[in-house]
């Protein structure tokens, strides 16, 4: 099991938004290709994070770091965590 300090790329996402499913399908991509752990947020699990990102999401972090929203570009992800 891989634990948060481990994890390198974080996808804060909310029910029912289709660019979430599409952001999850190249984040599932990459990671599994590079070998790097990852984990999904729903924003909606909690006040702040819903505060936080309301209509932003999907919203990718690396390393802590947020890296962009709505949309997420594979090839700049596999160069993040090259």
């Amino acid at each position: 099991m891989t634990t948060a300090a481990e994890t390198r790329v974080v996808l804060y996402t909310r029910e029912a938004c289709h660019l979430c499913e599409d952001a999850r399908a190249v984040v599932e991509k990459v990671c599994e290709s590079s070998g790097t752990a990852w984990r999904e947020v729903d924003i909606d699990s909690a006040p702040e994070l819903r505060d936080k990102y309301g209509e932003y999401v999907p919203v990718l972090e690396v390393d802590g770091v947020q890296q962009g929203f709505w949309r997420v570009d594979g090839a700049r992800l596999a160069r993040l965590l090259a």
